[in-house]
């Protein structure tokens, strides 16, 4: 990656909208702590799959 890119990424908001979205998810239909969590790692999993799969080489 060049210093341009590292400059102006904006991936790290992807993760934190993905991990608020898995444990929000999951809070509203339970409280277990355990199972927001995993709602909470979902989450980072499908943000990394978005950002690496479905939008990696898009022009913005």
């Amino acid at each position: 990656m060049s210093t341009e890119e590292n400059k102006n990424s904006f991936e790290w908001v992807w993760y934190v909208l993905g991990l608020l979205t898995g444990m929000g998810a999951i809070l509203s239909v339970s409280t277990n702590v355990g199972l927001v969590l995993l709602g909470g790692i979902l989450g980072l999993i499908f943000a990394g799959v978005f950002l690496n799969k479905i939008v990696k080489g898009r022009e913005y």
